[in-house]
């Protein structure tokens, strides 16, 4: 039934996990990201680069979800702690929207 589905939906993608904070799409960009071999100590690389390697390897959704995720992972507002750096206009915290990703690196 429809509840069932709404009930799976809410658990397994809306909420984040209680052991790292994370939701399933952050977490696989995270991954996706670090079995490229991007790592703190490296260059800056296109976020189209790492959206794709999301998308390709282990989220069955579209790039827009990816990159407005990656994008809220690198704005120092958005998380007490962020999670990727990111290099380029990743919007500010007065509704400005970020660059596309083709403009932005992380």
């Amino acid at each position: 039934s429809y509840i069932d589905y709404a009930m799976s939906v809410i658990v397994g993608r809306a909420l984040p996990e209680v052991r790292d904070g994370l939701k399933p799409v952050h977490r696989r960009v995270l991954y996706a990201m670090f079995d490229s071999g991007f790592r703190p100590d490296r260059s800056h690389a296109k976020s189209a680069r790492s959206v794709a390697e999301t998308m390709g390897n282990y989220h069955p959704h579209g790039d827009v979800s990816i990159y407005d995720t990656l994008v809220r992972m690198a704005q120092p507002w958005s998380l007490r702690y962020p999670l990727v750096d990111g290099q380029g206009n990743f919007g500010s915290p007065g509704n400005d929207p970020p660059a596309a990703m083709r403009y932005t690196e992380a």
